[in-house]
């Protein structure tokens, strides 16, 4: 399952003129705050377009500027965890988790979300509301969503960075199993070397919306193209 991004946007000051490609192996983005990555990640979304381009995954356009396409973001069937979980405040774990299973009878839209939280090591929360949450709680939750209905492509931003140490070690062992089982893109943000590597992920470097550097994790650290590159691979 292959898919590839070429998009141009203008952010405040930022111009963004971006090239990504890949297959289901997942790729992860590092950078600089600012540098784009978010505001990526929001446009293979649907929650925000480019001014030109072409968005496209398995052989289906999301995006393209020449086209005139630019599919909604519930016709995208795209996995997204957003840096704020985006859980609703009025429905419970369970519920938050299987919202995006509609074509599921109720009774099996519960069942699949529970079976996803015992997964990720946090089913004891399924019948707790966002507000009794703490942010690492809530970051697991917002991951079982994410990963729940099969997406197209599974887009996650900085999933783990809530965590404390010894949750982000597991869950992060976690999440490599689960993705070295799918045949699913996945693009993952991370300011954490130790997510890349755990996740064997293909590296794209992005600093002021351009992409800096690509390349495995360990050609990065063999020559890196910048200062924040050397930083970002150095760092245990």
């Amino acid at each position: 399952m292959s898919w590839h991004v070429r998009v141009r946007a203008e952010v405040g000051d930022l111009d963004m003129d971006i090239q990504m490609e890949g297959e289901a192996d997942p790729v992860a983005i590092i950078g600089p705050n600012g540098s784009g990555k978010t505001t990526l990640l929001r446009m293979i979304a649907g929650a925000r377009a480019p001014f030109a381009g072409d968005i496209e995954v398995d052989g289906q356009t999301f995006f393209s500027s020449r086209q005139d396409v630019d599919l909604p973001p519930e016709d995208r069937r795209v996995g997204y965890m957003p840096q704020g979980y985006g859980l609703f405040p009025h429905l419970n774990a369970v519920e938050n988790v299987a919202f995006g299973l509609r074509s599921l009878s109720k009774e099996n839209e519960h069942r699949r979300a529970r079976e996803m939280l015992a997964d990720l090591e946090c089913d004891h929360l399924a019948d707790r509301r966002p507000g009794a949450l703490s942010g690492g709680e809530s970051q697991r939750v917002a991951l079982a969503r994410a990963l729940v209905i099969d997406p197209n492509i599974l887009l996650l931003d900085e999933p783990l960075s809530a965590l404390d140490a010894a949750a982000r070690s597991r869950t992060r062992r976690l999440l490599a199993r689960r993705l070295s089982r799918r045949d699913c893109p996945s693009v993952i943000v991370s300011h954490d070397v130790r997510d890349v590597r755990a996740l064997d992920a293909y590296v794209y470097a992005i600093e002021g919306g351009q992409v800096a550097q690509r390349g495995p994790l360990e050609d990065l650290r063999a020559e890196p193209a910048s200062a924040f590159v050397a930083e970002f691979v150095g760092d245990g």
